[in-house]
């Protein structure tokens, strides 16, 4: 790496740092303030955005944590980094979320049942703070590095709680000029909707990159193809693909080649390589190359 791609670099992590932490402390600090406004007022709607917003607290905390451990250098023992890290804490931030959103379903129902009192004013007075918050958030994000997939992501989370800010500030302009209270608990479960969509979401992908499943949008057979287009290339089997963290797809294969290209595997591994990145996103490769007249399978030992 030169010198101006090393400092632009640590420009780079430095403005995503400063922006992803600002845009954590006002989402947490709205987080309470509506936690509390909306048990003031009485408004399951209010405490429900809380609760997204307790989701987007979590991503962008999670985002911060996988910001500052990519700097971090593998060792001996942790080969792969400390990359991981990351999703066992989406696992747990999924599975608090599928509790939130259980928690919103039911109280929400009983509000149904039971309609109880709502402080339209005080509720409206809140989500509207709690709108500008969301909209200085997304301010900040967006001023991030446009490169950069962690911060895009905390974006797009941010932009879905304006949208659900936006909800509340409906329905406590309803509540406050008709009185019509009903229309707390349905806002309350809609966003609890939301909630578990993206809290079943997350679930999923820290799953599937636990069980080092294939990522999304990656078919095998597609990658294979686009292996063996390379001219020398006879076969390549023994194909895995997973990922180490979100972004970072890794492979390893057995890659066959013709006997009177063994001189020329370096060439055919970069070009291998090249390919897999431009095409897939796959960025860590492990190739293991083996030649025509290898005996009982063994590799002819081609790094």
């Amino acid at each position: 790496m030169t010198t101006h791609e090393h400092d632009h670099a640590h420009q780079s992590f430095g403005q995503n740092k400063m922006a992803l932490t600002l845009a954590l402390s006002i989402t947490t600090i709205m987080m309470l303030v509506e936690f509390v406004g909306g048990w003031l007022s009485n408004s399951l709607a209010l405490i429900s955005d809380a609760g997204h917003m307790l989701t987007d607290t979590g991503s962008l905390a999670l985002a911060l944590l996988a910001l500052w451990f990519s700097r971090r250098p593998a060792t001996t023992k942790n080969t792969y980094g400390f990359y991981r890290t990351e999703i066992l804490a989406a696992l747990l931030n999924g599975s608090l979320l599928i509790v939130i959103a259980g928690y919103i379903f039911y109280s929400a129902i009983q509000r149904l049942i039971a309609p109880s009192a709502v402080i339209g004013p005080l509720m409206l007075i809140v989500a509207v703070v709690g709108l500008v918050a969301n909209l200085l958030g997304a301010f900040i994000l967006s001023h991030g590095s446009k490169d950069n997939l962690n911060v895009r992501a905390a974006l797009w989370h941010v932009l879905s709680d304006t949208i659900s800010s936006i909800g509340v500030i409906l329905g406590g302009l309803i509540i406050t000029f008709t009185g019509y209270t009903l229309v707390d608990p349905i806002i309350g479960f809609l966003i609890g909707v939301i909630i578990l969509r993206g809290a079943i979401r997350i679930f999923k992908e820290a799953i599937d990159i636990l069980l080092e499943a294939t990522p999304a949008g990656i078919k095998q057979e597609e990658v294979a193809k686009a292996m063996q287009s390379v001219v020398g290339v006879s076969e390549v089997h023994d194909l895995h693909i997973w990922s180490i963290t979100s972004g970072m797809i890794a492979l390893s294969a057995h890659v066959l080649i013709r006997d009177t290209l063994v001189s020329k595997c370096g060439e055919v591994s970069k070009t291998l390589k090249d390919i897999l990145k431009s095409q897939f996103r796959i960025t860590h490769a492990t190739l293991e190359f083996e030649c025509e007249k290898c005996l009982d399978g063994q590799a002819c030992n081609i790094k």
